[in-house]
């Protein structure tokens, strides 16, 4: 039971626990409303029979005391059974999440946009918190109260109890039947809402390009569609609810008029006795109140299937696994006959087969979407291949955990990202427990200090979300003193230098130089003159190795090296 619970909603083996307690004890708080009608039918039941006397008068009183304090000890145990256990619950979804997407391979991110998982995150996390304070146990515990009361009632009077009951069913009944138009509008809802927060996010993100290009007013005019049409799904959804929900609530105020009408009969009849009659339509008026809401509740609760398939689709995706420890004898990188598809049907390596040794550096190069990126990437593991093998010393990457495989690695990226925090602390994050001493000469290394130096607070400076204070250059080269920070084995550049003018290119250059002794490197580059110290170069172009060797082998091959060394000389000597 507690399995398919978790399942259902998303939760936590102890979330689905918590729910448990808060159904029950939102049950027992409607329960704990009709023990003041129980003492008042006994209380109008005595005076009929010829008043109440003092002993009884104080057990009345004595009652009402009782009645007050179960009403109050059920609304604390209902407080602390949904909302504050809702709240844990919230926070270990969103970590649980958190922790998911931490081991997910990559390509689900490629499939995936930013502005979904955020949402995700954050909008659906904080949508089943509110289902599950305030909807889901006050449905269930609707339910079980409206269960246990119902039997009650039969013991007293089944005709009484029939007249009043007999529309649960049904309210029920029409609700329940409403779930897959309710889906349908939500997921219309949730896909609209998205779109626009994409374009809101895109909107932030493109503002420079938009205003350089004057096509602020066209891509405006496009958000506000957007807008409308999440205001438009929105109203879809609330009639599509709203139509379901008010006619099952006026079923329910059927009831109230059937109990009066059957009970005026029998009353008429003889059968039934005013004290009854009175005490049923007491409990009609309180019965049905709660399950309005709960009727309700039951409309939000289908509702919230939309943002659990979501929350499912993290949490059901497969993770990357493999053993802690990676048993590499040395750190040569060698792919054998490796194939790769982001896609399944679009292959974007086939057969590629070479090896980055240890003590050298191996340059990819080749056109723009030959996939050099793509090869880096698969030696980190950040995707599993198709076929074919990839080991670091001789250890298979797909059999290694990909954290404990990441420890042999130092990458600098083509695109940067830095934090909103110090130049001290982004650079920390290749070695969480350096000392700033480590810290400082591995930015001197990365010729850092040109530019911290400068600033007032130094390496203390704040630099702005993702480095928006320093420049592209300053920003890679923040990137490039955490890999040597790091000090792996391994070391991956992916156009490491493209910001980089040539002064500091060539800086940069001689520290990794001290940097590469006895390490695996593997460099991507477009300029030539990058690589052009290489140990060994490795052609990619569609997807395929097309050449391989030294530089000089390359250039006496008169083959596609040749030709883009050819190419970047012509272009050094164009002018305007």
């Amino acid at each position: 039971m507690l399995k398919r619970i978790q399942r259902r909603f998303a939760l936590s083996e102890q979330g689905a626990k918590d729910l448990i307690k808060g159904c029950i004890a939102c049950a027992v708080q409607n329960i704990s409303f009709m023990a003041p009608v129980g003492l008042l039918y006994y209380f109008v039941c005595d005076m009929l029979e010829g008043g109440v006397s003092g002993s009884q008068a104080a057990v009345y009183t004595a009652g009402c005391v009782v009645c007050l304090l179960f009403i109050f000890g059920a609304a604390w145990f209902q407080y602390n059974g949904t909302y504050l256990a809702t709240y844990v619950e919230s926070g270990v979804r969103r970590i649980s999440l958190a922790e998911k997407l931490r081991k997910i391979p990559l390509s689900f991110f490629g499939k995936k946009d930013l502005a979904d998982l955020t949402n995700s995150i954050m909008s659906d996390c904080a949508t089943l918190e509110t289902a599950f304070s305030h909807y889901v146990p006050a449905l269930f515990g609707s339910i079980i109260s409206t269960i246990l009361i119902a039997v009650g009632l039969f013991t007293f009077d089944w005709r009484m109890a029939a007249a009043a009951v007999w529309v649960l069913p049904i309210a029920f009944a029409v609700v329940i039947f409403s779930a897959r138009v309710q889906n349908y509008f939500g997921r219309k809802q949730m896909s609209a809402k998205i779109d626009l927060e994409e374009g809101v996010q895109e909107c932030i993100e493109t503002l420079r390009d938009l205003r350089s290009n004057n096509s602020e007013d066209d891509y405006l005019a496009g958000l506000d569609k957007k807008i409308r049409a999440v205001e438009v799904r929105h109203i879809k959804s609330e009639l599509a609810t709203a139509l379901f929900v008010v006619s099952a609530s006026l079923i329910l105020r059927l009831g109230i008029a059937t109990v009066a009408l059957v009970g005026s009969v029998l009353l008429v009849g003889g059968t039934l006795g005013v004290p009854t009659f009175f005490m049923f339509l007491l409990v009609a008026s309180r019965l049905y109140e709660p399950l309005e809401g709960a009727l309700q509740n039951l409309a939000a609760v289908i509702s919230t299937n939309t943002n659990i398939e979501r929350m499912n689709e993290i949490l059901d995706h497969p993770v990357q696994t493999g053993a802690y420890k990676v048993g590499n004898r040395g750190c040569d990188i060698e792919f054998k006959n490796v194939a790769f598809s982001y896609n399944s049907g679009e292959k974007v390596l086939k057969d590629v087969s070479f090896t980055a040794k240890q003590g050298e550096v191996t340059a990819l190069v080749g056109p723009s979407g030959g996939g050099k990126t793509t090869v880096s990437r698969l030696a980190a593991r950040f995707w599993d291949i198709d076929s074919g093998r990839i080991t670091i010393g001789g250890a298979d990457v797909s059999k290694v955990d990909p954290e404990t495989l990441l420890s042999l690695y130092s990458i600098v990226f083509q695109d940067v990202t830095l934090f909103n925090n110090t130049i001290m602390e982004n650079i920390r994050i290749g070695k969480k427990d350096a000392a700033d001493e480590e810290v400082i000469a591995a930015a001197k290394l990365a010729n850092c200090d040109e530019f911290a130096e400068k600033l007032p607070a130094g390496y203390n400076s704040m630099i702005g979300e993702n480095g928006c204070e320093l420049s592209g250059g300053e920003r890679q080269r923040i990137s490039i003193a955490r890999a040597f920070l790091k000090n792996a084995p391994v070391i991956l550049l992916d156009e490491a230098t493209a910001s980089l003018d040539v002064e500091n290119e060539t800086l940069i250059q001689t520290a990794l130089s001290r940097l590469i002794k006895d390490k695996t490197v593997l460099v991507i580059a477009h300029r030539m003159r990058t690589v052009s110290g290489a140990d060994k170069i490795v052609v990619l172009a569609d997807g395929v190795v097309k050449e391989q060797g030294t530089p000089a082998e390359l250039m006496e091959k008169r083959g596609i090296f040749r030709r883009m060394v050819e190419l970047q000389k012509e272009s050094g000597s164009w002018s305007l």
